[in-house]
């Protein structure tokens, strides 16, 4: 094995993440990592990448491999170029690149100087360093990352350009294991693409951290993280739905008669306290049997905590009616979305009529046209940076009477009875100082509805927050899974009759994103929407709209 984890225990304050996690991964295995948000599953990460030393346990690598793992935080590289960041992350660049600049000035006739400087010739030469450079330029472009911000400094990316040069870092670090959190986030469809033929073809061991099914389905094995412990599917996403039903199924069935089994040991226990109460006898004859009883309940008891269930929606609707019955009682708490109230008053919502927007007369894209009525969907592709987010703009401006400072040509007519939504990538600036509280709050007073105490709490068990513990974190403290859930929050209130979705699945797990799909299945309003899960945009249907950049 190239990887060997076994986990005793992990805390992170008086949270327990992990009790007795192992699993082990293979030479050139691809591995997928899901689990619910909160799990751990980064912070698992930094333990393999050794920047976690704090845990009960082991992790172990074969002897000489190496690892590399994608960055969150770039505040120490932030002045480096680009092409600086990823090229001394190779193995021996940046040794090997001082003695070629450095020892020719001064080396002389110095036999020792001049030996380690041809030692690192050849070396550098059969590392093929030489080409390094154009071949990290290359693969920076298809990412949309140009020469000229290869060479800026990193400061000046935005998070998704970020990510996208640690995908290239590591593609480039020759290392025998690469650890990859969340890497399709952000990405248009022709990224994702790229990044999905890497991972086909690599040669290297990968871990992934992900919930993108369309990732999944190129893995060899899915590692579940669940009850502070792995669970170890070997297969892709669809031989994980399948195993994890027949696993989920078993885990059920044992807890239900384990339950069944306290409540007998239960009765038997009043019984003999009845039996020991009624007798003079001495010594009581019935105190030893309830020692016994008492010890075999608390030993059941500790070890029948209650396991996380979760099936996935089409195998949940095949379960049996016993099995199915079962699962309703004991699945895994999931985010309530309530349902939204039909429009009967509105027809046409929203109207684009060969719509060209642009920057000093320059068009990002080619004439767009559609019409979005009650119940319609929408799907809208396009490359980054093709102008999908300035459209959302656009209309938003137009829906507000606002003139559209980017619009070249064309109409935006949006009816009289539009009220839209959207949901948006990023949280609002205003909300990161607020408490979780506080923002549902004033997203509540914003739409003129309740915003009690009680309103707040009730919504915030509703989206899987701890009313106690969450709401009093400030919104730049949360994780980006609850981050993702009070967009939906925000994109829900008000009850619109138009929903604009902007890559809404970024971080979500998989119940979560399946819990939005079924709201949105049951939404009565009108749905335009950005994915580049292919699963989410089968699920949530409609027409589809490819926005052609206009240099294309």
């Amino acid at each position: 094995m190239i990887l060997t984890v076994d986990i005793e225990a992990k805390s992170i304050g008086n949270k327990q993440l992990f009790s007795s996690l192992q699993f082990t991964v293979a030479p050139r295995e691809k591995v997928g990592l899901i689990g619910r948000n909160g799990v751990g599953k980064t912070t698992l990460f930094h333990m393999l990448a050794g920047n976690d030393t704090d845990f009960s346990g082991t992790v172990q690598l074969g002897r000489g491999v190496r690892l590399v793992s994608t960055a969150q935080e770039h505040h120490a590289v932030a002045e480096q170029s680009v092409l600086h960041y990823i090229l001394h992350n190779l193995p021996e660049y940046s040794r090997l690149k001082h003695i070629l600049d450095t020892y020719p000035a001064t080396m002389g006739d110095d036999v020792h100087k001049i030996t380690t400087y041809s030692n690192a010739l050849e070396r550098f030469s059969n590392l093929d360093y030489f080409r390094a450079e154009e071949e990290i330029v290359r693969s920076l472009e298809q990412y949309r990352i140009t020469p000229a911000m290869a060479e800026a400094p990193m400061a000046q990316l935005s998070g998704g350009q970020k990510r996208f040069v640690e995908l290239v870092r590591v593609e480039h670090a020759d290392a025998d294991i690469a650890l990859i959190d969340e890497p399709t986030n952000h990405m248009d469809y022709a990224a994702k693409a790229l990044f999905v033929e890497w991972l086909k073809a690599v040669r290297q061991t990968v871990l992934v951290i992900t919930h993108d099914r369309d990732v999944l389905q190129y893995v060899d094995k899915i590692i579940e993280i669940k009850d502070g412990r792995a669970l170890v599917f070997k297969g892709n996403y669809e031989a994980y739905l399948k195993q994890n039903v027949t696993i989920t199924t078993m885990r059920m069935h044992d807890y239900e008669v384990g339950q069944r089994t306290l409540e007998n040991l239960q009765q038997q226990i009043q019984a003999v306290r009845a039996k020991k109460a009624s007798t003079n006898k001495t010594p009581n004859p019935f105190i030893p049997l309830e020692r016994r009883l008492l010890k075999e309940y608390d030993d059941l008891a500790s070890q029948l905590d209650k396991p996380s269930f979760w099936i996935d929606r089409e195998s949940a609707e095949g379960l049996g009616k016993k099995a199915g019955e079962n699962y309703q009682k004991f699945k895994a708490k999931n985010i309530r979305i309530q349902g939204t109230r039909a429009d009967t008053h509105a027809s046409e919502l929203l109207a684009l009529e060969n719509v060209v927007l642009g920057y000093n007369d320059q068009p990002l894209f080619h004439p767009v046209q559609f019409r979005l009525s009650q119940g319609m969907r929408l799907r809208l592709i396009g490359r980054n940076g093709a102008g999908k987010t300035t459209l959302v703009q656009a209309i938003a401006a137009a829906s507000r009477g606002e003139a559209v400072p980017t619009r070249l040509h064309g109409t935006i007519r949006c009816g009289t009875k539009l009220r839209f939504s959207i949901y948006e990538q990023e949280l609002r600036s205003e909300d990161m100082q607020r408490t979780l509280a506080e923002a549902i709050e004033h997203i509540y007073r914003s739409h003129d509805l309740p915003a009690t105490d009680e309103v707040v709490k009730r919504v915030m068990g509703d989206y899987l927050f701890d009313p106690q513990q969450d709401g009093r974190l400030l919104v730049e403290q949360l994780s980006g899974g609850q981050k993702s859930r009070l967009q939906i929050i925000r994109m829900l209130a008000g009850n619109p009759n138009l929903l604009i979705l902007d890559e809404p699945t970024n971080h979500l797990d998989l119940p979560s994103i399946e819990e939005l799909e079924n709201a949105l299945a049951n939404y009565h309003g009108a749905i335009l929407y950005i994915t580049h899960d292919s699963y989410f945009a089968k699920n949530l249907g409609g027409d589809q709209l490819t926005l052609q950049q206009a240099a294309d």
